[in-house]
């Protein structure tokens, strides 16, 4: 298993920035496997719209947490990974168990299942609290950077 990186180690990893970065540390992983936490915070800029007087984090969003945790778990995997981009192909059986609050610390767990070194399929699921709160099967796809303009 490898060792904890933190949000700047994920920031060199991805390239997703604020406000739309939604993975705030790497917990573990190893070749296949990595887990990944966002703590949700009432500042979110999103709460603002979803919901007034109700916050709930949208579902799109942890679905969008739930593969930058992955993009992670896909450079680890590959040396030249400065040149390349991962592109969120596809998700499938997409099922959402209970609400994310302000508050909350989602805990990301993103399995692998295929990677054929361009096309990787991936099983993941998010909880709070050791609860199930979505789980999803999700499809990307690694190109080259030049490739992608």
């Amino acid at each position: 298993m490898g060792k904890q990186i933190d949000v700047n180690g994920v920031m060199d990893l991805i390239p997703h920035r604020y406000p739309f970065l939604l993975v705030d540390k790497i917990l573990d992983w190893d070749e296949k496997n990595i887990t990944g936490q966002k703590n949700v915070s009432i500042n979110e800029p999103f709460f603002q719209g979803h919901f007034p007087g109700h916050p709930i984090m949208p579902g799109v969003l942890i679905v969008e947490g739930m593969a930058q945790c992955a993009g992670c778990l896909i450079f680890q995997n590959i040396s030249d990974r400065h040149k390349k981009v991962v592109y969120f192909a596809g998700m499938d059986k997409v099922r959402f168990k209970a609400p994310v609050f302000p508050g909350d610390v989602i805990t990301y767990k993103i399995e692998i299942t295929r990677f054929n070194g361009r096309i990787c399929k991936m099983s993941g699921s998010a909880f709070v609290d050791d609860k199930l709160v979505c789980s999803a099967d999700m499809m990307a796809a690694l190109v080259d950077k030049e490739e992608s303009k």
